[in-house]
């Protein structure tokens, strides 16, 4: 039986593999892929932060309601203050950017003190502006689950590079009965 003709490469004298210039022109196409995507990618990275965040603040607020009907009242949503986790969002008492938690509160006057029940506590978003309207550090809630101090109040969450600007803020509107509305956009309660 005859042996087959050995095997003959493309280009006589040259080893298989890539040239550097065929290498370069793959890494320009992949970057220029990559440039191309890198926008479209944050802003869906922006938009996930921001729904999370809402739903987070929704899901608190819910469960503050229920809780303080559950328990006859004195329930209070704070937030977190400035420099909490390293969190420099919360400046004013209208930034809630550093978190929130949910406490009993026994005494009355809107602060946690040590021997008062913390039932919840959120993190800090990351890279997200939080701000409250009408301003406050704190929500109360009766023993009918209703937001005291306001007829209604929102939170406008936003991506902390483009601010309320951006396509994917929300705003969370609160009637002080307990309904709560998310909105597209930076939006007036009413």
């Amino acid at each position: 039986m005859p042996s087959p003709p050995p095997a003959r490469s493309a280009r006589p004298g040259r080893a298989p593999g890539f040239s550097a210039i065929e290498l370069l022109a793959a890494a320009a196409v992949l970057a220029l892929l990559t440039a191309l995507a890198v926008p479209g990618f944050t802003r869906l990275m922006e938009r996930w932060r921001v729904r999370q965040a809402s739903a987070e603040l929704q899901a608190t607020l819910y469960y503050a309601r229920s809780e303080a009907a559950k328990r006859g009242g004195n329930v209070v949503v704070r937030k977190n203050g400035q420099n909490t986790d390293g969190c420099q969002e919360a400046d004013t008492t209208q930034a809630w950017g550093c978190g929130w938690f949910v406490f009993v509160d026994t005494n009355g006057n809107g602060t946690r003190q040590a021997n008062e029940t913390l039932l919840q506590a959120s993190p800090p978003p990351r890279q997200l502006n939080i701000m409250r309207n009408p301003s406050g550090a704190m929500l109360r809630f009766d023993r009918y689950g209703m937001a005291n101090g306001a007829n209604i109040f929102s939170f406008t969450i936003s991506p902390a590079g483009p601010g309320v600007s951006s396509p994917a803020t929300q705003t969370l509107c609160m009637a002080s009965g307990g309904r709560i509305r998310v909105l597209e956009g930076e939006a007036t309660c009413q």
